[in-house]
């Protein structure tokens, strides 16, 4: 009698296979297929010794696996009695089509279970040293992506009246627009810090200031993937951050690879 399958979107975590989830570390050696997202640690595969593994690349403005495909190769050899790990990185369900592919798998019967893990955003503060939240600062976070799917911008004159800090998804390729939007709302000295592969051994740093962080960010060669924090909570990075930067060079990136091992950042 053919067993029953399943898929389990799995968060990947930031990129260092130590930022698992224990859960995580389960579902993984109990995999039959692993379908990889192009921002997870490929040597996640060791710990599932006995999968299949399908690499199904995903990123903003590069060549993909179109979505309606991964979704098909999920529900397929879940039909067949695997045990599917969709392995995404970051958190599988902050701007990463978790909602696609959830809605996806109950149309087709198949169960599904999810296994929670770090986003970028929480890797990105603790690599400067820093809390999202801050009682001198602000009361809250807002996590938003400047990457829509109908091309079009979020209504950052709303999302700065919060006073909430902002943590922007995908917004590097655009940091110029959303800078001079988030202007004409916050004050250009409002602290800003840019972490590309955050939570990794290539993770690079900057900490500046709004009015600057578009010409820094193209000065130090930030390119996807990469987070944008915004908001006072940020002045305390500065702080945390300010001895480790002396002296740092400016590298660049490569929005379509991995960039090469190298921690960086700007003073504002």
């Amino acid at each position: 009698m053919k067993k029953n399958g399943k898929v389990t979107l799995l968060s990947a975590g930031p990129g260092a296979l130590d930022l698992l989830t224990l859960r995580a570390a389960r579902v993984l050696g109990e995999a039959d297929v692993l379908l990889v997202d192009d921002l997870a640690n490929p040597e996640i595969a060791s710990l599932a010794p006995r999968a299949r593994v399908i690499a199904v690349g995903k990123r903003g403005g590069c060549r993909s696996t179109p979505q309606a495909f991964i979704e098909r190769l999920m529900c397929r050899f879940a039909r067949a009695g695997a045990h599917v790990v969709r392995v995404k990185g970051g958190d599988a369900l902050m701007f990463g089509r978790a909602g696609e592919e959830i809605s996806a798998l109950r149309r087709a019967g198949v169960a599904l279970e999810i296994v929670n893990g770090v986003s970028a955003a929480f890797a990105a503060a603790a690599g400067l040293g820093m809390s999202l939240t801050h009682r001198d600062h602000c009361a809250g976070v807002t996590f938003v992506t400047a990457h829509r799917q109908d091309g079009g911008a979020p209504n950052w004159a709303a999302l700065a009246a919060t006073g909430t800090t902002l943590a922007i998804y995908m917004g590097v390729n655009r940091v110029e627009a959303l800078a001079e939007t988030l202007m004409a709302h916050l004050e250009a000295t409002t602290p800003a810090a840019a972490v590309q592969w955050a939570g990794t051994p290539q993770e690079r740093r900057l900490v500046t200031s709004l009015g600057r962080l578009a010409a820094d960010v193209r000065a130090g060669g930030f390119a996807s993937p990469a987070i944008l924090l915004v908001g006072g909570a940020v002045s305390e990075a500065a702080l945390a951050a300010a001895p480790a930067l002396a002296g740092a060079d400016v590298a660049t990136g490569d929005a379509c690879t991995h960039a090469e091992p190298d921690v960086i950042a700007r003073a504002a």
